[in-house]
């Protein structure tokens, strides 16, 4: 189900976020190149943590300046089954997103895209998300009111998916991905 493709108003989204790095930053993407040679960081969360802490720099210009400046051998946003590999690794978890995407499969419409900490769902804007949890688990994130399932909850901790998605539910295995989850993924794609 995954695919590299983005919805319309994605693309022209990330477009504008990169055409506009320069004037908005001060800086070109090659001059933010060289300033991530000095970031003594690792971690993508880290990274954004870093280039918002000494440079100003916010998540969407951050996300695009760690795209361009990958590590050797750190898949990209422009490999999305690479990326889906190294975020999905663990086989519980794994096999929740394979659930997940099986019993939707028939929801028109849907494009799904890798990030690197979550998989996102989206029509014209995204829906859904889900990422692992350790355990062999996964959380999937929904743009429901949490009062539409007794399953549902508010999340939280601040989720770097979409703020519209404002209900969780963990998942324990690909047995919890039942009639009501697809119910509640379908649900979401509709308010999407």
């Amino acid at each position: 189900m995954t695919s590299p493709v983005l919805t319309e108003r994605q693309r022209k989204w990330f477009a504008s976020v990169q055409a506009s790095l320069a004037a908005s930053t001060g800086r070109s993407l090659d001059q933010w190149r060289e300033v991530m040679k000095t970031c003594p960081q690792t971690g993508h969360r880290a990274r954004l943590a870093w280039l918002k802490a000494e440079h100003g720099v916010g998540v969407n210009y951050g996300s695009t300046i760690l795209a361009a400046c990958a590590p050797e051998g750190e898949p990209s946003w422009d490999e999305p089954e690479a990326l889906r590999d190294v975020l999905w690794r663990d086989a519980g978890s794994r096999s929740i997103l394979e659930a997940v995407e099986q019993a939707t499969a028939g929801i028109a419409d849907v494009v799904p895209t890798q990030r690197k900490g979550y998989t996102a769902f989206s029509r014209a804007v995204q829906f859904a998300a889900m990422r692992p949890l350790k355990g062999g688990k996964a959380l999937l994130g929904l743009k429901l009111d949490p009062e539409a399932s007794p399953r549902l909850s508010p999340p939280v901790r601040r989720e770097s998916w979409s703020e519209r998605l404002v209900s969780v539910v963990e998942l324990s295995g690909a047995g919890d991905v039942d009639a009501e989850i697809a119910r509640l993924f379908a649900d979401a794609a509709e308010n999407g």
